[in-house]
This record gives C-alpha cells, structure tokens and sequence, in this order.
C-alpha cells in the first residue's frame, strides 16, 4: 500500500452539500477500494493563481489516503467526469517520507557518535566578578595634563597656549 495525496479544486459557486457529498463519495470510493482515509483538509474558497475555466477562485480540498496504485486510477477517473471539479492533482507521498525517515536516522546516529561539547570552568575573575558581594578591582583614571583646562581637550590645550605665547 502507497500513500497519497489528492488535492482537487471545486466550483466556487456549488452549494456546501454538493461538495460535501462529492467528498463523501471520493472517501467512499477509497474505503471500499481497501483503502484508508488518513486526512481530509477543507482549505475552503481561495483565489486561483490563473483563471482555470473561466474561474477566478475555487474550492480547496485536500485528502490523504493509503492505498493499491490501481485504486488512485478509479479517483481520478471520478475527478475527470465530474462536472463538479475544475482541476486535480494526485501526488506520492510515501517515498519523500522514506527519504525523509532515512535522513532523520543517519543525522541522529551522527549525533550520537559525536562527543558532547566540553563545559568549560569558569576563569577566575569572571568568577570573581559574578560573586555578589565581591569587591570591584580599581581600574586607573586616565592622565590629563595640568595645562589643559576642564572642558579642553590635550590637542586644543596645546593650540592655546602656543597662540598665548605668540602674542
């Protein structure tokens, strides 16, 4: 047994029932095929990415079943004569989740060869700096020269004083 995909558009215009019966019946047709309904998906009334016969939007539906490949021939045999329908697309899914499941095992056997990542010990001045309590090491007040005024910065202190002598 394969697993599918079925994603058909409906006429925006249909009334609820008729889609709900249509619905109904491609899940019929499925469980009666000894197949399985996993999920089905009512994406309701969306806008189309192109005008499909001479519609605008259309009624989403997605279903997901599992069942034989000649099953999916009798769906969307239903889905072509349908007048109800104005596109379909059936797709395989259970091979993108083969791929999928294999590539999940091989990452998780790779991180379980991988050694944890080592915890480092904390250096002792960042220990000492978290402790609360601890004192604060004094860090030294830069130099100002004593002809540079408060305000002035060393180059501009400079300048002044050479202007000063000048005159």
């Amino acid at each position: 047994m394969r697993v599918y995909e079925e994603l058909f558009i409906l006429k925006p215009d249909a009334a609820e029932e008729e889609a709900a019966a249509f619905v109904g019946q491609i899940q019929n047709i499925i469980t009666t095929g000894n197949g399985t309904v996993d999920k089905t998906d009512k994406w309701g009334v969306r806008k189309l990415a192109y005008r499909v016969a001479k519609y605008n939007e259309g009624n989403y539906v997605l279903i997901q079943f599992t069942c034989a490949p000649e099953l999916v021939h009798e769906v969307e045999r239903r889905m072509r004569v349908s007048d109800l329908v104005i596109k379909f697309i059936t797709v395989r899914i259970d091979e993108k989740q083969k791929k999928i499941a294999k590539r999940k095992k091989a990452r998780d056997k790779r991180a379980a060869r991988r050694p944890p990542p080592p915890m480092a010990a904390p250096s002792a001045p960042a220990a000492a700096a978290a402790a609360p309590g601890a004192p604060v090491p004094a860090v030294p007040a830069p130099a100002i020269p004593e002809h540079a005024g408060p305000g002035k910065a060393p180059e501009l202190a400079e300048e002044s004083t050479s202007k000063e002598s000048k005159e």
